[in-house]
């Protein structure tokens, strides 16, 4: 029997490291340098493991820019642009910024109404990453889970697709499993390379670029929010399954095991499609498969 409950990265991470759950689900790798003074994630998830954690990415989550204005069907945006509207510079829908990348909208001079996540949320770290990476002189803010920028804050993913939904002139960033419950508009994203829209060929053409970043069976990622590589839709997240490499209950660790290969096999990993995620690149599929073998 699994019990899941959804809250977001930060609420899992702590309650991960706290040994309040068993493992957890992220959509940000365990921290390995801590702030303060303080331990880093990664090092007090190997203090309640009593070995290290690993990170064992699981499923990718594209990150869309939801939006819902009346007259606007499609919209590209580039990194810098994006930036001036989620820090409050553009403030309306007609702004000239937003008019020269859409030449052939007619944009209505609708208020711009910013929603953002008010939980430490995973999709909050990776989208600011890919807007300090991409448009570092327009987001000077360091990433992080908590959001910097300006608008209205909703709890989770459910909280800013609906209050997007609800609001003419609304725009936030989400998974894309939830703007297209929604059935929210989707900004094609031109990150140098030519505007690119959302699908699971272009998620994927971005997961393989991405290098290892951890040690062994620690299979964090660094991925390349700033690409220009056309084709390569560059706002994504990797969702890590948070483990003990070794746990101090044997029963407990199979279970484990066992649901993360159901979850890491092909037709699992195939019918992620179907509900807004992209599945893992074959050759990452094969490591995780490594990894969870190993666990113990």
């Amino acid at each position: 029997k699994l019990n899941y409950n959804p809250t977001g990265s930060g609420a899992g991470i702590k309650q991960f490291i706290a040994g309040q759950v068993d493992f957890a689900g992220s959509d940000s790798a365990l921290k390995t340098e801590g702030k303060d003074g303080a331990q880093s994630e990664a090092a007090q998830a190997e203090a309640f493991c009593g070995a290290p954690a690993w990170n064992i990415p699981m499923v990718t989550g594209p990150i869309a820019i939801a939006f819902n204005v009346k007259g606007i069907d499609k919209l590209v945006l580039t990194p810098a642009v994006a930036a001036d509207i989620f820090s409050g510079k553009i403030t309306s829908w007609d702004d000239a910024a937003i008019a020269a990348l859409n030449k052939d909208a007619k944009l209505p001079a609708t208020p711009i109404k910013v929603f953002f996540r008010s939980d430490e949320s995973g999709t909050t770290d990776n989208f600011t990453k890919w807007l300090h990476a991409a448009a570092p002189e327009k987001w000077t803010q360091d990433p992080g889970k908590k959001w910097t920028g300006s608008g209205e804050g909703k709890p989770q993913n459910a909280g800013v697709s609906e209050g997007v939904k609800s609001t003419d002139g609304g725009v936030s960033y989400v998974e894309w499993s939830y703007a297209k419950d929604n059935k929210l508009g989707m900004a094609l994203i031109d990150n140098g390379g030519g505007a690119v829209e959302l699908t699971s060929e272009s998620v994927g053409k971005a997961v393989e670029a991405a290098k290892a970043d951890g040690e062994g069976n620690d299979l964090r990622l660094e991925l390349d929010y700033a690409t220009k590589e056309a084709g390569a839709y560059p706002i994504l997240l990797v969702t890590y399954e948070l483990v003990c490499s070794k746990g101090k209950d044997a029963e407990k660790q199979k279970a484990i095991k066992a649901f993360l290969k159901h979850f890491a096999s092909a037709d699992v990993q195939k019918s992620l499609e179907e509900i807004g995620y992209a599945p893992l690149p074959k050759a990452m599929e094969d490591k995780v498969l490594t990894a969870i073998d190993a666990i113990s």
